[in-house]
């Protein structure tokens, strides 16, 4: 029997939509693992930049909403593993060597900024 080259033989006994959900479950975690990896860096970046001691208010407000930017993005990316079955967070804040204020604003609503002067 010739299969069709859009079909993948279904050796797990999941039909054609579990393994699609499967497929973007995948997919969504990477990409939230690349938005994780991407706010860490930007963080990084700041902190390389800007010395902790000699940074201005502006500075810090900057960095914070950076911090919150990386806790936000640890969150999507724990909600995503979870989905998938991945319940180690220990090993994430290991393996992206998350700083502690990232972990600690984690899940928790970001500041609403206000757009007045």
């Amino acid at each position: 029997m010739i299969q069709s080259p859009h079909r993948r033989p279904d050796r797990s006994g999941a039909g054609p939509l579990d393994y699609e959900i499967a497929q973007e479950k995948a997919a969504a975690l990477g990409r939230l693992g690349r938005g994780l990896e991407q706010a860490l860096a930007a963080l990084a970046r700041f902190d390389a930049g800007h010395p902790e001691d000699l940074r201005t208010e502006e500075q810090r407000a900057a960095r914070a909403a950076l911090v919150e930017q990386a806790g936000h993005a640890l969150w999507l990316f724990l909600v995503q593993r979870d989905a998938c079955g991945l319940r180690d967070a220990k090993a994430v804040m290991r393996d992206y060597r998350v700083p502690p204020q990232v972990q600690a604003c984690a899940g928790a609503f970001p500041t609403r900024r206000s757009t007045r002067g």
